[in-house]
């Protein structure tokens, strides 16, 4: 049996990183799966790759937003498990001196307000359901400090960070558990992008993490699963570090 039979799973930012190795995941352990994203080609084709299905969802926008979890309660009769993974870290989110106020929006918008509006809308559904899993990707820059400040990217996810601890305690007698997912750096076309435009800046960061390399997506969706299934049944409002020891290292291996 699968760890995912008969959970319909909704995934932001699906097509393609964690969300798609997520997707991959979930529908190989039984799960019906929501592809949502913005990127239609890709995430039509993702969603018949796994049987499932694609919604084409703006997470920054409320009725984009609302329209998402109706469409897949009728399609599918309720809803088991949120995924709320979709964000962004553009190049113009940088130091606090230089990020202008329209990028510091914009990347709160997509990162921090979407994940408000995914739970705010999501929630009841699960609350139809007599229970559920809410994952949030927040970040271990949410508990750690960065000399390669990302100013806004930081902030958003240690309000997602801090929002998941407070969704966990006040939902957690209606059997909905919420944990928000701390990933290190992970090997995806973000992290891809930033090795191209700046060897050094990410060279930087590859220090710090004892284990040597950087997170595969396959790796961050195995701990989502355990988050969505009910081997973590006892496991809410907690802050859950993928992170390849970064969270606890002072100096790092040779």
């Amino acid at each position: 049996m699968g760890r995912l039979d008969n959970k319909v799973a909704v995934i932001t930012g699906a097509a393609s990183g964690i969300g798609r190795a997520t997707a991959l995941r979930f529908a190989a352990e039984g799960a019906k799966v929501v592809v949502a994203d913005i990127d239609e080609a890709t995430g039509t084709k993702l969603a018949g790759e796994i049987g499932g299905t694609y919604v084409h969802v703006d997470v920054a926008d409320e009725a984009s937003v609302e329209a998402l979890y109706a469409k897949t309660s009728e399609t599918y009769g309720g809803i088991d498990v949120l995924f709320n993974n979709a964000g962004i870290s553009p190049a113009d989110d940088d130091s606090i001196l230089t990020t202008g106020i329209d990028a510091w929006r914009r990347v709160q918008e997509v990162n921090l307000t979407s994940v408000y509006l995914c739970c705010r809308y999501g929630i009841p559904h699960l609350q139809k359901r007599g229970g559920g899993s809410i994952i949030n990707t927040a970040s271990f820059v949410a508990v750690m400090g960065s000399a390669t400040s990302q100013i806004s990217y930081t902030a958003s996810k240690g309000g997602v960070l801090s929002m998941s601890r407070e969704l966990g305690v006040q939902f957690a007698r209606e059997g909905i558990r919420v944990n928000a997912l701390c990933p290190g750096p992970v090997n995806t076309p973000l992290l891809q992008e930033l090795f191209a435009k700046d060897p050094e800046r990410a060279a930087r960061r590859l220090v710090h993490v004892p284990m040597g390399r950087f997170a595969e997506p396959e790796e961050i969706a195995s701990a989502v699963l355990f988050l969505a299934s009910d081997d973590s049944s006892f496991v809410t409002a907690s802050t859950f570090l993928v992170d390849g020891g970064i969270g606890g290292a002072y100096v790092t291996p040779l």
